[in-house]
């Protein structure tokens, strides 16, 4: 989701706040922890939003960090976090559709809880996989489509309004399918975490291209 003239007032004052917090739980961080961490070398997080995962990076591991985001709204947020975990990161306003690296540049992706919002997430995979260089991984954390049809049916009923409210998330991609369809072999390890089911089913691991 893009700064445009057409961007509400909600999106601009309210969204990035509520992002923010909603996304900063104790269970979400919990996730955060056991996948970003593990981030080395040249780095590149994919939707970094307000930067809530820069206080979990291992600096002694990381030579470069740069943080992908259309949402220049949040910039601000996250470089206020950079400055507090004492990382440097390089913000770039795009989506992750085109990502504007040279092929095979990149050691560690680290992609958490943005997936569910990329508009065209398979691009968005195929252009990880091209940016990564030999050995290295895609890192991900991501809600997404629950394994209980009751629970499919619920999140299918609150889609609409739910991608309205929460800056056009979905709660039921198919996440390891997009893995797949975006060219990665994927270890994966997923469950539901505390909070509201139809949004707290969760996948998380490691993935390589395939």
């Amino acid at each position: 989701m893009s700064d445009t003239p057409k961007t509400s007032w909600y999106e601009r004052h309210v969204l990035p706040h509520l992002l923010h917090c909603a996304c900063g739980v104790k269970p979400i961080r919990r996730q955060r922890q056991k996948v970003v961490p593990l981030a080395h070398g040249r780095v590149l997080e994919i939707g970094i939003g307000t930067g809530l995962n820069l206080p979990h990076y291992d600096r002694s591991k990381v030579s470069q960090l740069t943080g992908v985001d259309p949402a220049l709204r949040m910039h601000p947020m996250a470089q206020r976090l950079a400055r507090q975990s004492g990382i440097a990161v390089d913000l770039v306003g795009l989506s992750a559709e085109k990502l504007p690296l040279a092929d095979a540049t990149v050691d560690s992706i680290v992609c958490t809880y943005t997936l569910c919002t990329i508009p065209d997430p398979v691009a968005a995979l195929h252009e990880m996989r091209r940016v990564l260089a030999p050995g290295g991984a895609l890192l991900f954390s991501e809600h997404g489509q629950a394994p209980d049809e009751s629970v499919r049916r619920w999140q299918d009923r609150l889609q609409p309004l739910w991608g309205r409210i929460a800056g056009g998330c979905h709660l039921g991609r198919d996440i390891p399918q997009l893995l797949r369809q975006g060219g990665f072999k994927a270890d994966i390890q997923s469950r539901y975490l505390p909070g509201p089911r139809f949004a707290s089913y969760h996948y998380w691991g490691s993935a390589v291209p395939d």
